[in-house]
């Protein structure tokens, strides 16, 4: 019989904050090895932990973002587990009581918006790094660099709703964006900033009943989230092909080697040993706070698709596009409203993008050189016909390097639309002349041949010639041909 994959999901938001969870430590990275740290996140006897306002903002926003209930009383739990990275040997984290519970978050998959369920988003503290050695003889021992532990966290368990690796992927990208939006994590996978364990079992199909499940740990990439979930799965139905039990346990996944490797037997909730954190009093979360917190989301990234599809006439695909990030969305509806928005979208997709990743400069540093007006102004010469295609893209190459205003850029290339039937009319004849295999290809009726006819009018004058002018005096030129035949 036909088997069926069940997946969960646990996600680990860092948190963009300026100090620690629990000490005013920073939380930067990049510092040397064991510099932000103080008693309080080195677990010295005697130091107390007092909770980060701006990490609980962060927390309701995205909670509230997915639509979770904000528990007003919540409480910080100790986990005990062996934690070599962790001084105290301890986590500070929630465990029955968190801050969010329920909520769900829309992806588009294809062609269709799939809605996945949550169980919780709750606040916890990271661990430190262990570096070992990557050699055999490089080093004899581990390093531990404890600048990562305290730093705030956010823990995002999904219900096990998920069927394909493919489903997980689109979720982590949905969730990467959701973060950036809100601006409270960078989301960047490969530092450690957005992190995934996975819970996969298989089932057959129709069966309600669930299978014994393994937790992939620690997955540092989408396409790594797919490749273990996939590799998992596989390992699992060869197994129960060849009548084998399958372990609870937790492993590891090499995406360099496609390899899974058994980390430990899987524990169980009583097996970390929670308890309420002694030197933390009850998190109250009053009325005023939440409200407070969701007058202060912006409008998610969803709703602003969906507005720009209505308000501007513009295709899904290009809406999605452009609010892939909140900061290109924002520079796009600004210069969507100074100048023709699907014109504007078009340029922003293809050129703008284009030279951003060609040059490695950011959005910042790109609004910097090209702010929105200047960028309309071209846009709306171009609509007006004061400039042809050909030109307006050399006017943007040049606007993107030195960022001078377009008008001064078109007087200075002595740049001008020839749109008069006498000043084209000697260049068209000129090249139906040079082209005889093409024009007989058009008059014998492929009509599709004449683009190739308007490119070398558009090359003979520079790009100059408007293009619509030069379409009307081929058509002419080339019935009068057709004529004398």
């Amino acid at each position: 019989m036909a088997r069926e994959a069940v997946i969960g999901l646990e996600c680990h938001i860092q948190l963009r904050t300026a100090s620690k969870m629990f000490c005013d430590c920073p939380a930067e990275f990049g510092a040397p090895p064991n510099a932000n740290t103080c008693p309080v996140c080195l677990g010295l006897p005697g130091a107390l932990p007092r909770a980060n306002r701006e990490a609980i903002d962060a927390a309701m926003r995205l909670g509230l973002a997915l639509d979770c209930e904000i528990r007003e009383r919540s409480v910080f739990a100790r986990k005990h587990y062996f934690y070599p990275d962790m001084p105290k040997n301890y986590q500070i984290t929630q465990y029955d009581r968190p801050l969010c519970e329920g909520g769900a978050l829309s992806v588009q998959i294809a062609d269709a918006e799939r809605e996945f369920a949550l169980t919780r988003v709750h606040i916890e503290e990271d661990t430190g790094k262990s570096f070992h050695p990557e050699r055999h003889g490089d080093r004899r021992i581990s390093r531990v660099d404890f600048n990562r532990a305290g730093v705030p966290l956010l823990e995002l368990v999904t219900q096990p709703v998920f069927r394909t690796p493919e489903e997980c992927g689109a979720f982590l990208g949905g969730l990467r964006r959701l973060v950036r939006w809100l601006g409270i994590s960078d989301g960047d996978m490969e530092k450690g900033h957005l992190r995934c364990d996975a819970n996969v079992s298989l089932r057959e199909v129709g069966d309600a009943k669930f299978g014994t499940k393994t937790e992939l740990k620690n997955l540092n990439s989408i396409k790594g989230v797919e490749k273990g979930i996939a590799a998992e799965m596989a390992r699992q139905s060869r197994a129960l092909d060849a009548g084998q039990r399958i372990e609870q346990a937790t492993l590891l996944y090499d995406a360099d080697h496609d390899r899974l490797a058994v980390m430990r037997s899987k524990e169980h909730a009583h097996d970390y040993r929670y308890f309420p954190d002694p030197d933390l009093p009850e998190l109250v979360v009053g009325r005023a706070w939440v409200d407070a917190a969701r007058a202060s989301l912006p409008e998610l990234p969803w709703a602003r698709e969906r507005r720009f599809v209505e308000a501007f006439r513009l295709p899904a695909y290009d809406a999605a596009v452009l609010c892939e990030g909140k900061e290109l969305s924002d520079y796009f509806e600004a210069l969507a409203a100074a100048s023709p928005p699907k014109l504007a979208s078009n340029w922003v997709m293809t050129e703008m993008l284009r030279v951003m990743k060609a040059r490695g400069v950011t959005l910042g540093e790109w609004a910097a050189k090209v702010p929105v007006a200047r960028f309309a102004d071209l846009l709306n010469r171009l609509e007006a016909g004061q400039l042809t295609g050909p030109n307006a893209k050399q006017v943007f190459e040049e606007m993107a390097e030195t960022g001078d205003d377009p008008g001064a850029i078109v007087a200075r290339r002595g740049l001008r639309v020839q749109a008069s039937a006498d000043e084209l009319l000697p260049v068209v004849r000129e090249v139906l002349e040079a082209h005889p295999g093409p024009v007989a290809q058009v008059l014998a009726g492929k009509t599709a041949t004449i683009g190739f006819l308007v490119g070398q009018v558009m090359k003979r004058t520079g790009g100059q010639a408007a293009p619509q002018v030069v379409q009307e005096l081929l058509r002419e030129e080339l019935a009068r041909l057709a004529s004398k035949l």
